[in-house]
């Protein structure tokens, strides 16, 4: 299996999770101040949303590179 059909097998699976998901969240901790031994922290949610376009195109590139990695021999 060549580097083209290895990409495009993570850019198909990639393309699926975001359409099935279509968004993704994480926790983003700052240090907002430090006064001697106490320290305060915050953390702040966010969460990316993954436009459909941009699924659908991993889609797409992902099944041409699996097309033309294919044919590569």
């Amino acid at each position: 299996m060549n580097a083209l059909k290895i990409t495009g097998i993570v850019l198909i699976a990639a393309g699926i999770l975001g359409l099935a998901y279509g968004s993704f969240s994480f926790t983003k901790e700052t240090h907002e101040a430090k006064i001697g031994p106490l320290q305060l922290s915050v953390k702040d949610k966010q969460t990316v949303n993954v436009p459909v376009w941009a699924s659908i195109g991993a889609i797409v590139i992902g099944g041409v590179l699996m097309v033309v990695g294919g044919k590569r021999n």
